[in-house]
Protein backbone atom coordinates (compact mmCIF):
# COMPACT_ATOMS: atom_id res chain seq x y z
CA UNK A 1 0.00 0.00 0.00
CA UNK A 2 2.79 2.43 0.91
CA UNK A 3 4.74 1.52 -2.22
CA UNK A 4 1.68 2.12 -4.31
CA UNK A 5 1.27 5.58 -2.83
CA UNK A 6 4.87 6.48 -3.65
CA UNK A 7 4.37 5.33 -7.19
CA UNK A 8 1.23 7.45 -7.45
CA UNK A 9 3.04 10.52 -6.12
CA UNK A 10 5.90 9.99 -8.56
CA UNK A 11 3.40 9.69 -11.35
CA UNK A 12 1.71 12.95 -10.34
CA UNK A 13 5.05 14.69 -10.10
CA UNK A 14 5.90 13.59 -13.60
CA UNK A 15 2.59 14.84 -14.80
CA UNK A 16 3.17 18.28 -13.24
CA UNK A 17 6.63 18.46 -14.81
CA UNK A 18 5.42 17.37 -18.19
CA UNK A 19 2.54 19.85 -18.07
CA UNK A 20 5.01 22.85 -17.73
CA UNK A 21 3.96 24.05 -14.28
CA UNK A 22 7.58 24.45 -13.17
CA UNK A 23 8.38 26.46 -16.32
CA UNK A 24 5.69 29.05 -15.43
CA UNK A 25 7.05 29.41 -11.91
CA UNK A 26 10.56 30.05 -13.27
CA UNK A 27 9.23 32.86 -15.48
CA UNK A 28 7.48 34.49 -12.55
CA UNK A 29 10.61 34.09 -10.47
CA UNK A 30 12.75 35.75 -13.13
CA UNK A 31 10.25 38.60 -13.42
CA UNK A 32 10.29 39.05 -9.68
CA UNK A 33 14.09 39.06 -9.67
CA UNK A 34 14.10 41.67 -12.45
CA UNK A 35 11.72 43.82 -10.43
CA UNK A 36 13.91 43.47 -7.38
CA UNK A 37 16.96 44.48 -9.41
CA UNK A 38 15.10 47.47 -10.82
CA UNK A 39 13.98 48.47 -7.34
CA UNK A 40 17.54 48.12 -6.13
CA UNK A 41 18.80 50.34 -8.96
CA UNK A 42 16.07 52.86 -8.18
CA UNK A 43 17.05 52.85 -4.52
CA UNK A 44 20.70 53.38 -5.45
CA UNK A 45 19.74 56.26 -7.76
CA UNK A 46 17.58 57.86 -5.08
CA UNK A 47 20.33 57.43 -2.51
CA UNK A 48 22.74 59.13 -4.89
CA UNK A 49 20.30 62.00 -5.44
CA UNK A 50 19.80 62.38 -1.69
CA UNK A 51 23.57 62.58 -1.20
CA UNK A 52 23.86 65.07 -4.06
CA UNK A 53 21.08 67.25 -2.65
CA UNK A 54 22.63 67.06 0.81
CA UNK A 55 25.95 68.19 -0.67
CA UNK A 56 24.25 71.02 -2.58
CA UNK A 57 22.41 72.07 0.58
CA UNK A 58 25.68 72.15 2.50
CA UNK A 59 27.23 74.29 -0.23
CA UNK A 60 24.29 76.68 -0.21
CA UNK A 61 24.44 76.92 3.58
CA UNK A 62 28.14 77.75 3.36
CA UNK A 63 27.44 80.44 0.75
CA UNK A 64 24.62 81.81 2.90
CA UNK A 65 26.93 81.88 5.90
CA UNK A 66 29.55 83.79 3.90
CA UNK A 67 26.89 86.23 2.63
CA UNK A 68 25.59 86.79 6.16
CA UNK A 69 29.11 87.42 7.39
CA UNK A 70 29.69 89.96 4.65
CA UNK A 71 26.37 91.62 5.54
CA UNK A 72 27.38 91.74 9.19
CA UNK A 73 30.71 93.29 8.21
CA UNK A 74 28.95 95.92 6.10
CA UNK A 75 26.54 96.70 8.92
CA UNK A 76 29.46 97.03 11.32
CA UNK A 77 31.24 99.39 8.91
CA UNK A 78 28.03 101.38 8.46
CA UNK A 79 27.57 101.65 12.23
CA UNK A 80 31.18 102.77 12.65
CA UNK A 81 30.77 105.39 9.91
CA UNK A 82 27.55 106.61 11.50
CA UNK A 83 29.29 106.96 14.86
CA UNK A 84 32.10 108.83 13.14
CA UNK A 85 29.64 111.26 11.57
CA UNK A 86 27.76 111.62 14.85
CA UNK A 87 30.96 112.47 16.69
CA UNK A 88 32.05 114.98 14.08
CA UNK A 89 28.67 116.60 13.67
CA UNK A 90 27.25 116.71 17.17
CA UNK A 91 30.09 116.42 19.66
CA UNK A 92 32.52 118.98 18.36
CA UNK A 93 32.56 122.61 19.40
CA UNK A 94 32.55 125.53 16.98
CA UNK A 95 35.95 125.52 15.23
CA UNK A 96 35.46 128.99 13.72
CA UNK A 97 37.32 132.00 15.16
CA UNK A 98 35.29 134.80 16.70
CA UNK A 99 35.35 137.07 13.65
CA UNK A 100 33.89 134.46 11.30
CA UNK A 101 31.28 133.45 13.87
CA UNK A 102 30.26 137.09 14.21
CA UNK A 103 29.79 137.38 10.45
CA UNK A 104 27.63 134.24 10.41
CA UNK A 105 25.61 135.62 13.33
CA UNK A 106 25.03 138.82 11.38
CA UNK A 107 23.95 136.72 8.38
CA UNK A 108 21.40 134.91 10.54
CA UNK A 109 20.00 138.22 11.79
CA UNK A 110 19.47 139.46 8.23
CA UNK A 111 18.00 136.20 6.91
CA UNK A 112 15.31 134.90 9.30
CA UNK A 113 15.20 131.43 7.67
CA UNK A 114 18.95 131.01 8.11
CA UNK A 115 20.20 129.89 11.53
CA UNK A 116 23.69 129.79 12.98
CA UNK A 117 24.65 127.94 16.17
CA UNK A 118 27.66 129.65 17.73
CA UNK A 119 28.35 126.70 20.03
CA UNK A 120 28.72 124.12 17.25
CA UNK A 121 29.38 126.25 14.17
CA UNK A 122 26.42 124.65 12.38
CA UNK A 123 24.49 126.68 9.81
CA UNK A 124 20.92 125.68 9.02
CA UNK A 125 18.90 126.64 5.96
CA UNK A 126 15.16 126.09 5.81
CA UNK A 127 14.74 124.38 2.44
CA UNK A 128 11.65 126.46 1.70
CA UNK A 129 14.11 129.36 1.53
CA UNK A 130 16.37 127.48 -0.88
CA UNK A 131 13.97 125.32 -2.90
CA UNK A 132 10.41 125.09 -4.15
CA UNK A 133 8.44 122.15 -2.71
CA UNK A 134 9.71 118.87 -4.18
CA UNK A 135 12.39 120.62 -6.23
CA UNK A 136 16.20 120.70 -6.05
CA UNK A 137 16.82 123.88 -8.05
CA UNK A 138 18.15 126.62 -5.77
CA UNK A 139 15.82 129.65 -5.83
CA UNK A 140 17.23 132.84 -7.31
CA UNK A 141 16.40 134.75 -4.10
CA UNK A 142 18.61 132.36 -2.11
CA UNK A 143 21.69 132.97 -4.25
CA UNK A 144 22.66 136.15 -2.38
CA UNK A 145 22.63 134.30 0.95
CA UNK A 146 24.79 131.49 -0.44
CA UNK A 147 27.15 134.02 -2.00
CA UNK A 148 27.65 135.71 1.36
CA UNK A 149 28.10 132.32 3.02
CA UNK A 150 30.84 131.43 0.52
CA UNK A 151 32.50 134.81 1.05
CA UNK A 152 32.73 134.20 4.80
CA UNK A 153 34.21 130.73 4.24
CA UNK A 154 36.74 132.23 1.83
CA UNK A 155 37.80 134.94 4.27
CA UNK A 156 41.31 134.76 5.73
CA UNK A 157 40.12 133.57 9.13
CA UNK A 158 37.92 130.74 7.74
CA UNK A 159 39.59 129.63 4.53
CA UNK A 160 41.37 126.72 6.23
CA UNK A 161 38.07 125.10 7.22
CA UNK A 162 35.97 122.56 5.30
CA UNK A 163 32.22 122.09 5.25
CA UNK A 164 29.79 119.18 5.09
CA UNK A 165 26.39 119.88 3.50
CA UNK A 166 23.59 117.60 4.73
CA UNK A 167 20.09 117.36 3.26
CA UNK A 168 16.95 116.46 5.22
CA UNK A 169 13.27 116.04 4.30
CA UNK A 170 9.98 115.63 6.12
CA UNK A 171 8.12 112.29 6.19
CA UNK A 172 5.81 112.98 3.23
CA UNK A 173 6.63 110.47 0.47
CA UNK A 174 7.24 111.53 -3.11
CA UNK A 175 3.93 111.15 -4.96
CA UNK A 176 3.68 113.47 -7.96
CA UNK A 177 4.85 111.78 -11.15
CA UNK A 178 6.81 114.83 -12.29
CA UNK A 179 8.72 115.00 -9.01
CA UNK A 180 9.13 111.23 -8.77
CA UNK A 181 10.74 111.18 -12.22
CA UNK A 182 13.59 113.30 -10.79
CA UNK A 183 13.62 112.15 -7.16
CA UNK A 184 12.24 108.65 -6.71
CA UNK A 185 12.23 108.85 -2.91
CA UNK A 186 13.10 111.32 -0.16
CA UNK A 187 16.60 109.82 -0.19
CA UNK A 188 17.22 111.14 -3.68
CA UNK A 189 15.54 114.48 -2.92
CA UNK A 190 17.72 115.10 0.15
CA UNK A 191 20.87 114.07 -1.72
CA UNK A 192 20.05 116.15 -4.79
CA UNK A 193 19.38 119.22 -2.64
CA UNK A 194 22.71 118.82 -0.84
CA UNK A 195 24.45 118.55 -4.19
CA UNK A 196 22.61 121.61 -5.51
CA UNK A 197 23.88 123.67 -2.56
CA UNK A 198 27.41 122.41 -3.23
CA UNK A 199 27.18 123.53 -6.86
CA UNK A 200 25.79 126.92 -5.84
CA UNK A 201 28.58 127.50 -3.31
CA UNK A 202 31.16 126.39 -5.89
CA UNK A 203 29.65 128.87 -8.36
CA UNK A 204 30.16 131.57 -5.74
CA UNK A 205 33.84 130.73 -5.36
CA UNK A 206 34.05 128.05 -2.63
CA UNK A 207 36.53 125.36 -3.68
CA UNK A 208 34.86 121.99 -4.26
CA UNK A 209 37.66 120.09 -2.49
CA UNK A 210 36.63 121.84 0.73
CA UNK A 211 33.09 120.45 0.60
CA UNK A 212 31.37 117.15 1.28
CA UNK A 213 27.78 115.92 0.91
CA UNK A 214 25.49 113.78 3.08
CA UNK A 215 21.77 112.98 2.89
CA UNK A 216 19.49 111.66 5.62
CA UNK A 217 16.07 111.65 3.93
CA UNK A 218 13.41 111.89 6.69
CA UNK A 219 15.34 109.97 9.33
CA UNK A 220 16.82 112.81 11.40
CA UNK A 221 13.86 115.08 12.15
CA UNK A 222 14.31 118.00 14.52
CA UNK A 223 10.59 117.99 15.33
CA UNK A 224 7.78 115.39 15.19
CA UNK A 225 6.21 115.25 11.74
CA UNK A 226 2.83 115.99 13.27
CA UNK A 227 2.02 119.36 11.71
CA UNK A 228 2.85 121.47 8.68
CA UNK A 229 4.95 123.79 10.83
CA UNK A 230 7.04 120.90 12.15
CA UNK A 231 7.44 119.39 8.71
CA UNK A 232 8.75 122.73 7.51
CA UNK A 233 11.39 122.60 10.25
CA UNK A 234 12.43 119.13 9.14
CA UNK A 235 12.84 120.21 5.51
CA UNK A 236 16.28 121.72 5.89
CA UNK A 237 19.86 121.80 4.67
CA UNK A 238 22.53 121.94 7.37
CA UNK A 239 26.13 122.98 6.83
CA UNK A 240 28.74 121.84 9.32
CA UNK A 241 32.06 123.64 9.53
CA UNK A 242 34.82 121.09 10.02
CA UNK A 243 38.46 121.30 10.93
CA UNK A 244 40.98 121.09 8.06
CA UNK A 245 41.97 117.51 8.95
CA UNK A 246 38.37 116.18 9.14
CA UNK A 247 38.59 112.94 7.17
CA UNK A 248 34.88 112.95 6.46
CA UNK A 249 35.50 115.67 3.88
CA UNK A 250 39.13 115.36 2.83
CA UNK A 251 39.07 111.58 2.45
CA UNK A 252 42.24 111.19 4.50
Amino acid sequence: MFVRSLVSMATLTGLFVSSGCYAVSDTQMRAAQAQRMQLSRNQQFLAGRVNQLASEKMGMEQQLSIANQRLNNLNAERAALHDRYKHLLTSSSNPLPGGASARFRDLAERYPEFEFDEETGVSKFNTDLLFALGDDAVKSEAQQLLQEFAAIMNSAEAQQFNILVTGHTDDVPIKQAKTKAKHETNWELSAHRSTAVIHALAKHGLAENRMGVAAYSMYQPVAPNSSDANRQKNRRVEIYVLAPDAAVVTGG
